[in-house]
């Protein structure tokens, strides 16, 4: 074989050992890179799968959080609007609370005259009350004040929508005169300051009397029945 012809058989071979070499390149940058998505999109995967779970679960109990404080804080606002006592205690009857109303109650042939004040509860719970409640006449020569009979005064719960009764005590005026002209009832529930102003449901007038004192007289809560 001559010298260029083994040259050229050289080169030939060069060249296809060449192309060989760089198609082996060429696949293995290829696999590289059809590898490395399918590792992107993996991770990828897991991260969304990973997030989207701890999300959810995150959502689902700051939601279950709400609707539980939602819950607490609906059924805390029902009792309040219940009108329940505070802490589960019974509070005193209220002036505003009570529907508070006067009768004639004199019984026929007593020597007194007797009017019985109700006290009606329609504060929308139930209240206390205890003792006597302020009793004053408004007449022609200013205002009397009742003097309490000393009975003894029991507290008691009035039930919201109950009524409970006490009587004003005073004497007839028998005198065949003017005596004292009465014009207005002035009730003051126990331990409370504001007053309702009633008509006079009584006798027209009261006695003139020299005596010290007052001749009206009131008894504590529950001293008269229902209705007198």
């Amino acid at each position: 074989m001559s010298g260029n012809r083994r040259k050229a058989l050289l080169a030939s071979a060069a060249l296809v050992g060449c192309a060989m070499l760089m198609t082996a390149c060429q696949d293995s940058g290829s696999g590289t890179a059809k590898d490395a998505p399918s590792a992107d999109a993996s991770g990828s995967s897991g991260s969304s799968g990973s997030s989207g779970s701890s999300g959810s679960s995150g959502s689902s109990a700051a939601g279950g959080e709400k609707d539980s404080a939602a819950k607490d804080s609906g059924e805390q606002g029902t009792l309040a609007g219940t009108g329940s006592n505070e802490n589960g205690k019974i509070g005193k009857c209220r002036t505003d609370e009570l529907e508070v109303t006067a009768k004639d109650s004199t019984i026929t042939g007593d020597n007194e005259g007797t009017v019985a004040v109700e006290l009606k509860n329609g504060g929308g719970r139930d209240c206390s009350l205890s003792g006597y409640a302020g009793i004053d006449l408004k007449t022609n020569a200013g205002s009397l004040s009742a003097k309490r009979t000393g009975e003894k005064a029991e507290p008691m719960v009035l039930k919201d929508g109950k009524s409970v009764y006490f009587g004003v005590h005073y004497p007839i005026n028998t005198s065949g005169g003017s005596g004292v002209r009465i014009t207005g009832l002035v009730v003051t529930p126990p331990d409370e300051t504001k007053s309702v102003t009633l008509n006079w449901p009584g006798a027209g007038s009261l006695p003139v009397s020299d005596g010290p004192g007052s001749p009206v007289k009131v008894g504590p809560m529950g001293s008269a029945g229902q209705g007198g």
